[in-house]
């Protein structure tokens, strides 16, 4: 953890290894047909799919009343913003909201002074209704108004407030204003694209599906870690790879295989990754000195399958950083409350609900689909429509005036500390660094 002192002098905290299935946005679009072939049914209830019941997020919206299916980027989220700008502006200029003392954690029964500071912090930023009242006791109406607020926020919403609720509760409501002031303009710096689009959001760590200005699907992802940064960018989706081979740059063989191949002598054959020559000849392992940089000077290629650092697909766009979106073995990610964890490509939950989506207008349909990765045979798809992609970095936003959701700022973009909670320095990006495909564990 850095030991860093933020603005107000309260110590940084990190959230990189909290771990809970609560912090998943809800993974996937609503659940395809059930197919009669038995030879998909060990495909379709594999842990490593994800699951069919994994929920849309805009179908919870009356939990927390904080979901929508609008998207980030569109005239309305602008005009929503703009709302969420005036009221904050107001909050600011009649002192801001108290600070909640942070004397334990705080749940259902508490009662104490605490109690008071967080009812009239909640009530000041719309979470808690002024006619719930002004009391000690951290009562029903305290514990769903915690519970908006976590969701606000992208915490779990447990409705308990402990060292991660009482960060975000913490910081100022003048930095909250600025926050909104510096991402309305990346916001309205996108043209929303008509028919079809994806977009990623990196700091919230969730791709949309959009059509026709609605969202159709929204699903978690695992983005860059703050020394391999998923880069900003533009694009279109032009191709899908189903069963697709892993190569790994050679930044990645550098910093990566070959410490591990120094630890571990079996890493390359236990995870199928071949070493090949430019003659196109198989290169040993034990014939490679791994205390030097040889192994850079060849290529490394991972065979189609469950230990793919893809795993079933790879979603593909032109751009210049070497990174995509795809599939991957390591599901478990996906329920960190802090998902950046790759070496910059971005990584879907659920992605063939996805790609089903992408697909729609290629001839194929989810069961051909599913049929196709069960061969673990080598199939690409390529798009007659491309879909423009954005990969954006949106910390605040809001979809009404009365509901705007905060991030944290992973990347330290937002300029004020209190706002980057994470426990790692900000390392140099490097746009033209070839240091973005994801290991295979």
């Amino acid at each position: 953890m850095n030991d860093g002192k933020s603005a107000n002098g309260r110590s940084q905290i990190s959230r990189r290894h909290f771990v809970t299935s609560a912090a998943a946005l809800a993974g996937a679009a609503l659940p395809g047909a059930a197919f009669a072939q038995s030879a998909l049914d060990g495909l379709l209830a594999a842990p490593s799919r994800g699951g069919w019941n994994d929920q849309f997020d805009t179908r919870g919206a009356s939990s927390h009343d904080v979901t929508s299916y609008q998207p980030i980027f569109s005239q309305n989220t602008v005009m929503a913003m703009q709302g969420a700008i005036n009221s904050y502006n107001q909050i600011v200029m009649s002192g801001g909201w108290p600070m909640v003392p942070e004397q334990g954690t705080m749940k259902l029964g508490v009662q104490g002074p605490a109690v008071q500071a967080l009812r009239e912090r909640l009530a000041i930023s719309g979470d808690l209704p002024r006619s719930a009242g002004n009391g000690q006791a951290y009562d029903s109406y305290v514990e769903g108004a915690v519970r908006r607020f976590q969701a606000r926020h992208g915490l779990p919403a447990d409705g308990v407030v402990a060292e991660h609720s009482f960060a975000a509760l913490n910081v100022p409501a003048n930095i909250r204003l600025g926050q909104l002031q510096t991402n309305i303009s990346r916001v309205q710096a996108v043209q929303p694209a008509s028919g079809r689009s994806v977009t990623v959001n990196i700091p919230a760590a969730f791709v949309e599906a959009v059509e026709n200005g609605r969202v159709v699907q929204r699903h978690t992802v695992v983005v860059g870690k703050v020394d391999r940064q998923t880069p900003i960018l533009d694009s279109r989706i032009t191709n899908l790879n189903l069963n697709p081979y892993w190569h790994a740059p050679a930044s990645i063989v550098r910093k990566d295989i070959i410490p591990l191949m120094r630890n571990d002598p079996t890493y390359l054959e236990r995870n199928e990754i071949y070493i090949y020559a430019s003659d196109g000849s198989v290169i040993p392992p034990e014939t490679i000195d791994w205390n030097t940089e040889e192994a850079v000077r060849y290529l490394f290629r991972q065979e189609p399958g469950r230990n793919n650092a893809m795993s079933s697909v790879r979603i593909n766009f032109p751009n210049p950083h070497a990174v995509f979106m795809h599939d991957t073995p390591q599901q478990s990610t996906f329920s960190q409350l802090m998902r950046f964890e790759s070496s910059g490509c971005v990584r879907i939950q659920n992605v063939r609900d996805l790609i089903v989506w992408i697909a729609r207008d290629t001839g194929w349909d989810r069961a051909r689909i599913e049929q196709q990765i069960a061969s673990r045979q080598r199939q690409d798809i390529d798009l007659a429509n491309p879909i423009p992609l954005h990969f954006s970095y949106i910390t605040a936003w809001a979809t009404d005036p009365t509901v705007v959701q905060f991030r944290d700022d992973i990347y330290h973009r937002d300029g004020s500390q209190q706002l980057a909670m994470s426990d790692a320095a900000p390392a140099a990006y490097q746009p033209g660094e070839q240091a973005y495909a994801d290991l295979p564990f």
